[in-house]
């Protein structure tokens, strides 16, 4: 049992600093890949908020059957597929775009942020499951069995369209004059 399935029963069991727990560990990620999703990131952080209240109001069981952190993206991916159905009509795209830098110099820095960019820009003209596909595997680090849980797809159609968006990516990026060669 992984330290989230933990820090859960915990909270099953009336602990509250197991919630508290979660959220700290698994907030960034899940609005980052819910973000992936909806393009927003202002409308990402109240669905990321909104998966941790239905986790905390309707406690939903959860068996097991996969790592805590793939039950709890699936649960975010609904409630983001829930928002786009009902504003399908009305939904704006926006990007927002941080840059990190670390400890290396700032031109390193400004060149990976640049490619991160143009890398992201692309990825928005992916089909939809292409993207998520390769935030879950490449963003997130799911491996292929997780991101096949949230995805509800099998693992071999993972496998597929992991290497579709691969090819589509690298197509993408190629007409934007860019060869990236880790694709």
């Amino acid at each position: 049992m992984d330290n989230g399935a933990l820090s859960y029963r915990r909270f099953l069991d009336g602990d509250d600093s197991g919630i508290v727990e979660i959220i700290r560990d698994y907030k960034d990620g899940l609005m980052l890949y819910i973000n992936s999703l909806i393009n927003n990131i202002h409308v990402s952080e109240d669905l990321m908020e909104e998966t941790f209240v239905k986790l905390a109001v309707r406690k939903p069981k959860f068996s097991e059957k996969s790592s805590f952190k793939t039950w709890l993206y699936a649960i975010g991916r609904n409630v983001a597929i829930d928002y786009l159905r009902k504003n399908s009509k009305t939904l704006m795209q926006s990007v927002d775009e941080k840059i990190l830098v670390d400890q290396e110099s700032v031109e390193v820095a400004y060149i990976r942020e640049e490619r991160k960019i143009t890398v992201h820009r692309a990825m928005q003209g992916l089909n939809p499951d292409y993207r998520q596909v390769l935030y879950l595997i490449y963003f997130e680090g799911f491996d292929n069995t997780q991101a096949s849980a949230v995805m509800k797809k099998s693992k071999h159609q993972i496998e597929n369209l992991a290497y579709r968006a691969k090819m589509s990516l690298k197509s993408q990026l190629e007409k934007e004059g860019f060869v990236y060669e880790e694709l």
